[in-house]
């Protein structure tokens, strides 16, 4: 009976442990697509800096799916 009581009360530590995670995980991903365009811009120069505006995007889109992913296994 202890065995059980004591995962039972686990579970909701996991869950707030893999929500830490994804929060970590999402600011890694931005600023390495951020890190990336700013790079790109150094490489190749032009007049607004399109690498890092385009970077920041794609990253914030991938990092939204690996959220929405990543809920959806804590939920099930």
């Amino acid at each position: 009976m202890g065995v059980k009581k004591e995962k039972e009360r686990r579970k909701p530590l996991n869950k707030y442990l893999q929500l830490t995670s994804i929060a970590f995980q999402m600011g890694a991903t931005i600023y390495l697509a951020v890190y990336i365009g700013k790079k790109l811009d150094l490489k190749f120069p032009n007049e607004k800096n399109w690498f890092t505006v385009g970077m920041t995007f794609l990253g914030l889109i991938i990092a939204l799916i690996a959220v929405v992913v990543q809920s959806k296994k804590i939920n099930h």
